[in-house]
């Protein structure tokens, strides 16, 4: 098959491979996608890939609408989520999903980040929020959407 993509999934599997190098997931969880704004589409890491067997070939092509356009691979999971993030903020061009052990555990604290130096003031003026959890409905329906 030739990609019409190839150089979105080039960056795609480029910013995947860093996150396990990086200790940013485990197994095959997380993921990261790169956007094409001009074509309105993203390259994501398939779904339960291992990092280690990775190759730019899998990643999949999919719409902002969370439809797959290219790719032989089912999509990551949080396809729908990244779809929204793209549609409702027209300046990011990359979302990266990670399951670190720290973040992961800060999450789990249900409390903001505070900013404690000038590293992080460099980049935020407030706190970084952390989102509520999720109702039982949210949950219930449309999982990714509402994540």
């Amino acid at each position: 098959m030739i990609r019409k993509y190839k150089e979105l999934c080039r960056e795609a599997y480029e910013a995947n491979i860093q996150l396990p190098a990086l200790g940013l997931v485990w197994f095959t969880f997380g993921n990261a996608s790169a956007a094409d704004r001009h074509q309105a589409v993203f390259a994501i890491k398939p779904s339960g890939v291992p990092y280690a067997s990775l190759r730019p070939k899998d990643m999949v092509i999919v719409d902002f609408d969370g439809k797959t356009i290219e790719g032989d691979l089912r999509p990551s999971s949080d396809t729908l989520t990244h779809a929204l993030l793209y549609k409702q903020w027209e300046k990011i061009g990359s979302i990266v999903h990670t399951h670190s052990t720290y973040a992961t555990a800060w999450a789990q604290s249900q409390r903001d980040i505070p900013i404690f130096g000038t590293t992080h003031a460099d980049h935020n003026t407030v706190d970084i929020p952390c989102a509520p959890p999720m109702s039982d409905e949210m949950i219930k329906g449309n999982y990714e959407y509402q994540t």
